[in-house]
């Protein structure tokens, strides 16, 4: 590239912020999300995903799945233009069955949002997935969610974070009132104040009115003094603002709201613009960063079909990681080393797509009918390029599964390839089970209602699920197949994505006994899916 185009991509590059909201089940993800996107006037109304009769669901929840049961089982991906900066949302699953998606999603962030429950805190995966995000290198922004709720003391929160997770807070904001009563927000920088009018049912904006501080101080004397009071705590402590622990990790701003009532959140995105950094280099497998004005690569970080009934196709999420993307150009598939043509980009807002015309570092490009691409895929042009790939976890749950239909076995054994492909669940195999009965590996067991729920819809196939024994699974090799044979409550299968042979045993007993009996076989752990589930 020229020295002017070059200029014009870290120019671009400098505009995005990527970012994940991470949190415990239920802690308001999708509804953030959602309410984000409302004050980025992308769209007109917010839904929630535990919607009042009447109110609709979250646009950004598309599978059947996540409508009835009110879970983001998918990650939703969502670009959005606010201020002078492109926003790359990433909505993530919140329950730890889906934590592998989790992970990916993780991979392909520059910031993440941390959501608490003001009533509940640190929740056990939200404390997990902070810890994929610290492994990772993601700066982390708190929001407090649902202070409009009964709940915590915002000073015991703050505690919390510190001691739990050595997170150093630093308040951007500061609530008036205690949760339940909130009454407002006070700007820790100015100490401005903020009132808010809740929107009926939530789904436009609240009206914000900036109050001057004597009128508030006589309205509410009791509640003003705590703040004052906490306010000078924070003071005292040395809570100001980080911006080098922050990059680092070591610290955390903090802002509270309601997700629900559209409340404290434009500052949240505010925030994000001011304080996320912008897609930096990324180091591909010898360590070595690719300069971000280099030609166009990108990680492929998640696969996803029967997003569109109509046309039953597949798409791959394109991190970009380096250069200018331009739709129609032809990328190189850096496993295979074949072309891999872009005619069809596209991004992704909900079920709503729009095509791409040109993508930079940090922005999510849906590249579809994308066939031959899987999780942790490297695409470049031009200057060969190979990111890390994502890591498969170890899973603890194992089912058989078969088609109940014997004349939709078609449909079933393409249901179980597609869906092996885009990593929803580990497929294994044996010589001895055969291919129509093969063996399903999930890190939780929801993974098998996602699987035998999207095979009978997408595919028509209704299945058999018959679980089995195993509950540790190990990396092995092909001598291990006829060695463990004999042995009970063990069983050795090829996994379909990289043919790598899993041995499966019943407990931890079970397999030290077997190890100590083979000591020249290999047994490798995976990384642990319930390190972060």
């Amino acid at each position: 590239m020229t020295d002017t185009q070059d200029a014009h991509v870290l120019d671009e590059t400098a505009r995005r912020r990527t970012f994940a909201v991470i949190s415990h089940p239920d802690a308001g993800k999708s509804t953030l999300t959602e309410a984000l996107a409302l004050h980025a006037e992308v769209i007109d109304s917010a839904g929630a995903v535990h919607g009042k009769s009447g109110r609709k669901g979250v646009t950004s929840d598309w599978m059947e799945m996540e409508r009835a049961r009110g879970i983001s089982v998918s990650s939703a991906v969502l670009q959005f233009a606010y201020r002078d900066c492109v926003i790359n949302l990433l909505d993530t699953p919140g329950h730890g069955d889906f934590s592998e998606d989790t992970y990916r999603v993780l991979a392909a962030v520059d910031a993440a949002v941390m959501l608490l429950d003001a009533a509940k805190g640190l929740e056990p995966q939200t404390l997990k997935l902070f810890d994929v995000c610290r492994s990772r290198g993601v700066p982390i922004v708190t929001f407090v969610n649902k202070w409009d709720r009964p709940g915590r003391e915002a000073l015991e929160l703050l505690d919390e974070v510190e001691q739990t997770i050595g997170l150093r807070p630093m308040p951007l904001t500061w609530p008036l009132g205690i949760a339940g009563q909130f009454k407002g927000l006070i700007e820790r920088s100015t100490g401005e104040y903020t009132a808010f009018t809740r929107a009926a049912g939530g789904a436009t904006k609240a009206t914000a009115q900036v109050v001057d501080a004597e009128t508030i101080a006589a309205q509410e004397p009791e509640y003003w003094q705590n703040a004052q009071d906490e306010l000078g705590l924070l003071e005292e402590i040395g809570a100001g603002f980080d911006e080098e622990g922050f990059r680092s990790g070591k610290a955390t701003p903090v802002l509270f709201g309601s997700a629900l009532s559209n409340i404290g959140v434009a500052r949240l995105l505010d925030s994000l613009v001011d304080l996320a950094p912008p897609p930096a280099p990324r180091p591909d497998v010898k360590g070595e960063d690719r300069p971000l004005e280099a030609p166009t690569s990108g990680l492929i970080f998640k696969v996803q079909a029967g997003m569109d009934k109509a046309h039953r196709d597949r798409m791959a999420f394109l991190r970009i990681c380096s250069g200018r993307f331009e739709r129609g150009m032809v990328l190189t598939h850096a496993t295979t080393g074949k072309p891999f043509a872009t005619k069809y980009a596209q991004s992704v807002f909900g079920a709503e797509r729009r095509t791409v015309e040109e993508a930079f570092p940090g922005d999510i490009v849906g590249l579809v009918n994308a066939n031959a691409l899987r999780p942790g895929d490297t695409l470049y042009a031009a200057d060969p390029v190979d990111f890390p790939s994502i890591p498969a976890f170890a899973p603890e749950h194992f089912a058989v599964i078969r088609a109940r239909d014997a004349g939709k076995y078609k449909q079933f054994r393409k249901g179980i390839e597609q869906l092996g492909n885009e990593a929803v669940i580990q497929i294994l195999r044996s010589d001895v089970r055969g291919d129509q009965a093969p063996v399903l590996a999930a890190v939780g067991p929801l993974q098998f209602d996602v699987v035998t729920g999207r095979l009978e819809t997408e595919f028509n196939a209704p299945v058999a699920l018959d679980r089995l024994p195993y509950q540790i699974a190990r990396l092995t090799e092909a001598a291990a197949v006829e060695a463990l044979s004999a042995q009970s409550e063990c069983e050795v299968l090829r996994r379909d994505s990289d043919g790598e042979y899993l041995a499966l045993f019943s407990n931890k007993w079970r397999m030290d006994i077997i190890q100590r009996k083979f000591p020249d076989l290999r047994f490798e752990a995976m990384p642990a899916g319930s390190s972060i589930s």
